[in-house]
């Protein structure tokens, strides 16, 4: 009988000080205790201090996408990879790897999609600013009433998979909008979407985001997929 598999893809940009520690967070053992064989995938997104380098040396599989953008590192795995379980976090350490089995065990009862709400969950102090707490409540609520479907955080990066759902979302994402095209396709399939409260950290660098130009663009994508 084939062994199941999950995949746990990394989209990274210049994280070099991060990136380890999100490796060696992955619950490899406990994993594999309930039967799976683990991947790990880090979509390197043309970085130049050093975190392929990291990646390399802590035995997880790379690949590089010169295509600037999280949409684009995130398609790109998406299209070249499969396993029965995928998942997907950020290479910054805010998303704690520890959530996975949890994640998992959504998945395994039957939802199609998972995501790991910060909004449910804990957030350490510093970890998301108050204007971004509430820009995040107020696009999830539009993509709630736009689409009427639930979900409690929109923005989140911290998403998991039924592999064979995969194949069916249509992204165009290049950036940041990938998580609203994620939303958008859940909802346009009909598929059954669970969630788990999540830890929340702070990042120790400079975020990527730009909050009211992101915001707007996400806004747009919502408006975009709906029509």
């Amino acid at each position: 009988m084939k062994q199941p598999t999950i995949l746990v893809i990394i989209p990274a940009l210049n994280e070099v000080e991060t990136i380890g520690t999100v490796l060696d967070e992955i619950p490899y053992i406990v994993l594999q205790e309930r039967g799976y064989r683990v991947r790990a995938l880090v979509v390197d997104n043309g970085s130049t201090d050093g975190t392929p380098e990291i990646v390399t040396s802590k035995g997880a599989e790379l690949r590089r996408e010169e295509r600037r953008g999280k949409g684009y590192a995130m398609r790109h795995a998406f299209e070249q990879e499969s396993a029965d379980y995928v998942f997907m976090l950020d290479g910054d350490a805010t998303y704690p790897a520890s959530h996975l089995p949890e994640m998992l065990s959504v998945l395994e009862a039957d939802h199609d999609v998972v995501i790991g709400s910060r909004l449910k969950g804990n957030r350490a102090p510093g970890s998301i600013s108050i204007l971004n707490v509430l820009g995040n409540h107020l696009l999830t609520l539009f993509a709630c009433m736009l689409y009427g479907r639930k979900t409690s955080d929109l923005c989140t990066g911290y998403w998991g998979f039924r592999g064979d759902v995969l194949p069916r979302l249509e992204l165009t994402a290049r950036g940041f909008t990938l998580e609203a095209e994620l939303f958008a396709e859940v909802a346009r399939h009909g598929l059954t979407m669970g969630e788990v409260p999540i830890h929340y950290r702070r990042r120790p660098t400079p975020t990527k985001l730009r909050s009211l130009r992101d915001g707007a663009r996400i806004a747009r994508t919502l408006i975009r997929k709906r029509s």
